[in-house]
């Protein structure tokens, strides 16, 4: 009874060690994922003052899917995959927030906008959401919409919101698809700056 059972336990040894040498080799074989950034839009905007004082801007909220670092693509027919081999620089909130921070400070906003943890006193604090991030295979573009609330630090009411939304088409969807959802998310982080205003003449 005893020689079976230390027979059992060598077998189970064997048996866990060749799964984690299989696992270890899967993983050393595995593709790298190409990261993109998402660069922020650098072009200097004129737009009447809608938010005046300093806007502190958190991080989106999200859905599951759209909180990762993984593309997606809404296939025909409405099912959602991933894009294969790439990823964002990290989490696509994390990425929309600091790539929301850029754009305001390009656009001539640089010591009117802060993040979490910049240990200021914000006259507004700019909530948003993150509806739609995808590339839209069956209508071949890429798609970002993004729900803006700008909330005053004075009263705790929104004191403006507005839906945010653009489309760029794709040719093909695959890694050359990420510079249309670049392009979108772009349009879209103008669109906010234009909407928050620069205090700097006329929209443009």
């Amino acid at each position: 009874m005893g020689k079976t059972m230390a027979r059992v336990r060598r077998v189970a040894s064997l048996a866990i060690a060749g799964a984690l040498a299989a696992a270890m080799a899967g993983c050393a074989t595995a593709p790298a994922l190409t990261t993109f950034t998402l660069a922020a839009p650098d072009v200097t905007v004129t737009a009447p003052m809608r938010l005046p004082g300093l806007i502190l801007v958190v991080a989106p909220s999200a859905l599951e899917i759209l909180s990762t670092d993984r593309v997606v693509v809404r296939e025909p027919g409405g099912v959602l995959t991933v894009l294969p081999g790439v990823r964002y620089a990290d989490t696509l909130p994390a990425v929309v927030q600091e790539r929301m921070i850029e754009t305001f400070e390009n656009a001539n906003r640089l010591g009117g906008v802060a993040r979490p943890g910049d240990r200021v006193t914000p006259d507004y604090q700019l909530n948003s959401s993150i509806r739609t991030f995808e590339i839209d295979a069956g209508a071949g573009e890429a798609v970002v919409s993004i729900t803006v609330r700008a909330v005053s630090e004075a009263t705790g009411r929104i004191a403006a919101a507005r839906v945010f939304t653009a489309r760029v088409p794709v040719e093909v969807v695959d890694a050359r698809a990420m510079a249309a959802l670049e392009a979108a998310l772009g349009e879209v982080l103008l669109d906010i700056v234009r909407w928050a205003g620069t205090g700097r003449g006329a929209t443009s």
